[in-house]
Parts: C-alpha cells; sequence; structure tokens
C-alpha cells in the first residue's frame, strides 16, 4: 500500500474511544446534506471515531481493507469500484484507510462497512450514516383576494430531516391569529384579518421562512358627511371619505343631479378614498343639499351634506 494524500489528521478531536471487537457497529454519525463526508480506518490497537471522521482499526497486520456501502463496494484497497465520482480516496498506507464522499445527500444515508484482512482473520466494523437536511418550504399557497366573509384556508409543506415543524402567524399587521399546524383555516373572514400572513418550517439544523398575502374586498363605507356654510363669492369644499377594497368609484349629485367635472364652476378630484368636490366662487344657486356616493364592485354608500350660505345664520341670529 503507498501514501496516496493524507489530509488534515493531526486535526481531528477525538471524541470516544472503545477497546477493540469483533464486528461491532461504530454507532451513528449526522452529516449536513450537500457537505463532505469522511470514511476513515486507521490500524490501531483500539477503533475510534473522531468528529465527522469514523475510524475502525485492526491492530494485526492488514492484507486487504474496503469500504463498502451496503452491499456495494467503494473502494478496496486503492482501487476503486463506485462510479460515483463525488467518491474518492484520500489516504491510503500502514495506519489508516480513508475515503471521502463530497456533496452527501439523501441517497448517501444509510450503513457503511469497513472490512479487513489481517494475517489472522477478517475482521468488520459498521458506521450509518444520517443525513440532516435543512427545511425548505415547497408547497405555499399563493397571494390570494377574497370577499369578506369568505372561508380562507393557507397551506404550507416543506421538507427536511429531521421533519420540520410548520406554523403561521399574521405579521402585517400583527395580530393574534396564529398555527401550529401545516394548514391555517379562516372563517369568514373580516377586513381586520387582510395582511401578510408568515409561514416558518423549523428543524434542529435551520429555519427556512415564507409569506403570504390576503386581500379583502369590502364595500364601501363613507364618513358622515359635513355640513359646510361659506360666503357668497368664496371658496367652498365638500369632502366624501370612503373605506374600501377595492378602491370606490365617487359620485356627486345635488338633489337629483349629476354634477359632472368642470360643471357650472364645480371641480370634482378623486385621491385614493377621499373626493373633493370645489366651488371655486359660491353663488346662491349653488346653496342646497349634496350627495356623494361611494360605489365599487361589491356595493355602494352614500353620505348627504348642506352648502350654505353663512350669511343666513348671521341673519337668523340677529333676528332672534
Amino acid at each position: 500500500m503507498s501514501d496516496l494524500s493524507k489530509q488534515g489528521g493531526d486535526k481531528l478531536e477525538q471524541q470516544y474511544s472503545h477497546g477493540i471487537r469483533d464486528n461491532v457497529p461504530l454507532g451513528m454519525d449526522g452529516c449536513l446534506e450537500g457537505a463532505s463526508y469522511v470514511l476513515l480506518l486507521s490500524f490501531f490497537p483500539t477503533f475510534r471515531s473522531l468528529q465527522n471522521h469514523p475510524l475502525c482499526a485492526q491492530g494485526d497486520v492488514v492484507t486487504h481493507t474496503a469500504w463498502l456501502n451496503r452491499s456495494s463496494i467503494l473502494y478496496a484497497g486503492e482501487e476503486k469500484w463506485s462510479v460515483d465520482p463525488r467518491v474518492s480516496l484520500v489516504t491510503l498506507n500502514q495506519e489508516e484507510f480513508t475515503i471521502k464522499i463530497e456533496n452527501v445527500d439523501m441517497t448517501d444515508e444509510g450503513q457503511y462497512v469497513c472490512a479487513v484482512q489481517t494475517s489472522s482473520r477478517p475482521r468488520t466494523t459498521l458506521v450509518h450514516i444520517l443525513v440532516q437536511v435543512p427545511p425548505k418550504i415547497i408547497n405555499l399557497s399563493r397571494d390570494i383576494v377574497v370577499n369578506e366573509g369568505s372561508n380562507v384556508t393557507l397551506m404550507c409543506q416543506a421538507n427536511g430531516k429531521p421533519e420540520p415543524s410548520i406554523s403561521w402567524k399574521l405579521i402585517s399587521p400583527s395580530g393574534d391569529l396564529a398555527s401550529d399546524d401545516e394548514y391555517l383555516e379562516i372563517p369568514s373572514i373580516s377586513r381586520q384579518r387582510a395582511g401578510t400572513y408568515e409561514c416558518t418550517a423549523v428543524n434542529d439544523i435551520d429555519t427556512d421562512v415564507q409569506t403570504v398575502d390576503i386581500t379583502v374586498n369590502y364595500a364601501p363605507t363613507v364618513s358622515e358627511g359635513r355640513d359646510v356654510g361659506v360666503t357668497l363669492g368664496q371658496r367652498g369644499v365638500l369632502e366624501c371619505e370612503a373605506d374600501a377594497v377595492p378602491e370606490a368609484d365617487f359620485k356627486w349629485y345635488k338633489d337629483d343631479r349629476r354634477i359632472f367635472n368642470d360643471f357650472d364652476g364645480m371641480d370634482i378630484v378623486n385621491t385614493g378614498s377621499l373626493s373633493k368636490l370645489t366651488f371655486f366662487n359660491v353663488s346662491d344657486g349653488d346653496y342646497g343639499n349634496y350627495t356623494c356616493v361611494a360605489i365599487n364592485k361589491l356595493g355602494s354608500s352614500n353620505t348627504s351634506f348642506l352648502l350654505y350660505g353663512e350669511y343666513r345664520i348671521l341673519n337668523l341670529k340677529h333676528l332672534s
């Protein structure tokens, strides 16, 4: 046998040791998916297990050695039998027989055997590799838009090893709605339950987090109209505010007559949830009752305003 490439042996930290026995399992060792794993056969009077380096050792003169994965031979001495390019020989000499598996995945999990033929008898030691996988959310509900009162179910599924635990919570706006399950049930959803929901998958290795946005549609609700007094010839504004999803469209009426933009010196400006009806030069004919109607696809709501002349109020007070 020849020393091919002894690497890092002096840096290994011993975890535990046992007296040598024939055909004994070395134990179980965890390995993170995607990492590299080293299987080390060391020819000493005792066998040891070093951190991430399972060892098997034999005190007699060694004539043949092999590493096997279940029933498949990976290496027989320095001869590679495995066709997997991730498997390579690190060290082979009179003291050590080490192979390396790069980019470990779930298919590498299982039992490995180091077999030693000595001048007296064959001996084997078993190592069981457990591949640990960080959690990954693989199936998540999409962002959704629903009408108020609908029943909503959010789903979040993840894989990983150990199997991850899954939880849901409402994060924006913050609330007390939460679930320790892959499904979050929201019966008869209200507008207060709209927002961003966070799914978290956790295991001993890591955490994965993804979010889902819920938009809740509802019919408009308008704020109560405020009567406005304006002196003749002055500027006056009526403001109509509506809470609605999707945003409401606005219509203005004087008595039963629809008002359009730039109609008789009036101007209508809609910005989001607010509509303003502006009078640039109030005349006698502008005084009276006005109605604002807010409309979206789920319904409508309205409120009334009175535009009055301030001098009339003054005259009434004087007469009293």
